[in-house]
């Protein structure tokens, strides 16, 4: 087990290349993404560190094996020549998942059955028992068959990397965590200009904008399964978290303000940034978006403005994206970006995009509306200032 570890960062559709610039940017040189997934190397302390800071990633992976699984004998001795007792104490719990896609084997039950009694198998040789209690710490086994392909992971993660542990509470439609920071990276923000969000809610783009502007790891608030894993030393998280706490950045300001026309979002998202820390950093007050005013100059609007699901809603969602417009046609120097499944959000926000990116909410195919407004000056030469965004 000296080797590297085949790692793989488990991606929504349309934000795999976002998942593979994060881990490039934490040092992963070799990380390269595919549909859904961004494969890179590691050892016990990248599962650590990866799991605290990627913010737009759902899962941290560890690859066990690939080989062709056309029949059920394939699975069950691919399967069985994994040496997962070097991994699974014999009290461990080894629940397996499956998921298959154009393959011969497509029955996902019957695939897993074949992958939990082949793992059976192998760990009867080593322990010299057989029955397993399954009472210890949890190894979560996933099988993903692809064109006649079997591919099997252990969670490293559990509940997805967008569960912060800051969000107690959600009003209706949230936008998931990992989505938000995917929104903010994707823009021009950077921690010198002030950021709004006109359609707030509970408050995730401004909060995930916090944490970015600080450097606050995302996953530093919560637990995961690997952490008792035998094969990750407790350590080594230790090294990960006091790395994290000592990359925080809190001396920097930040002008991050939400309006919403719902005070029961509102109140959920003073709630959430004060649990996430940042309670004094985000200013919120219910007001609707026609009467919102964004206060500063070469500012971001960030949003993700309601959906109008129900006929009897469409005309509000056309209203509101008209505002938003009349609002950026008063901001001259403020840049805007929208997601919105509105295929005549343009049309409704009165000129069209600078930019489109076609990305996923859940299941809801969106697109990323961006409109660049004038860069910040740069400051008088001689003089250093932050990067400008």
């Amino acid at each position: 087990m000296n080797r590297p570890w085949s790692l793989i960062a488990t991606a929504p559709m349309g934000l795999e290349a976002i998942v593979a610039r994060e881990l490039h940017q934490l040092g992963y040189e070799d990380a390269h993404a595919e549909n859904g997934r961004v494969h890179f190397k590691g050892g016990p302390l990248d599962v650590c560190r990866t799991n605290l800071w990627l913010r737009t990633a759902d899962r941290v992976l560890i690859n066990m094996g690939e080989f062709p699984a056309r029949t059920f004998e394939e699975l069950f001795e691919g399967t069985k020549a994994i040496p997962w007792h070097e991994w699974i104490p014999a009290h461990g719990e080894f629940p397996v998942d499956g998921r298959s896609h154009k393959s011969q084997l497509s029955s996902v039950p019957a695939c897993q059955g074949i992958v939990k009694k082949a793992i059976v198998e192998q760990l009867k040789q080593h322990y010299h028992i057989d029955w397993f209690e399954e009472t210890g710490p949890l190894y979560r086994i996933e099988i993903s068959l692809l064109n006649d392909r079997a591919l099997l992971t252990l969670d490293t993660t559990g509940p997805g990397l967008h569960k912060r542990g800051y969000r107690k509470l959600t009003g209706k439609a949230p936008l998931k965590e990992t989505m938000a920071a995917a929104l903010v990276q994707l823009s021009r923000w950077n921690p010198n200009r002030p950021l709004y969000d006109p359609f707030c809610g509970s408050g995730t783009i401004l909060i995930e904008a916090a944490m970015i502007g600080w450097n606050v790891a995302p996953g530093l608030r919560r637990s995961f399964p690997a952490e008792a894993w035998h094969v990750i030393e407790e350590a080594h998280w230790e090294t990960a978290r006091e790395e994290a706490f000592d990359s925080v950045k809190d001396d920097i300001d930040l002008q991050l303000t939400g309006s919403d026309i719902d005070a029961e979002a509102i109140h959920l998202a003073e709630a959430a940034a004060k649990s996430a820390g940042f309670s004094r950093e985000i200013n919120f007050h219910v007001t609707p978006v026609a009467k919102a005013k964004p206060e500063g100059d070469y500012g971001v609007v960030i949003t993700n403005p309601p959906y109008g699901e129900r006929l009897n809603e469409k005309d509000e969602v056309e209203r509101m994206v008209r505002q938003l417009g009349f609002m950026a046609k008063g901001l001259p120097t403020w840049s805007f970006f929208t997601i919105s499944p509105n295929r005549q959000f343009e049309h409704y926000f009165g000129k069209p995009a600078d930019k489109r990116r076609k990305l996923f909410n859940g299941n809801i195919e969106c697109q990323f509306y961006q409109y660049f407004g004038p860069l910040p000056p740069r400051p008088p030469r001689g003089l250093h200032s932050p990067e400008q965004g």
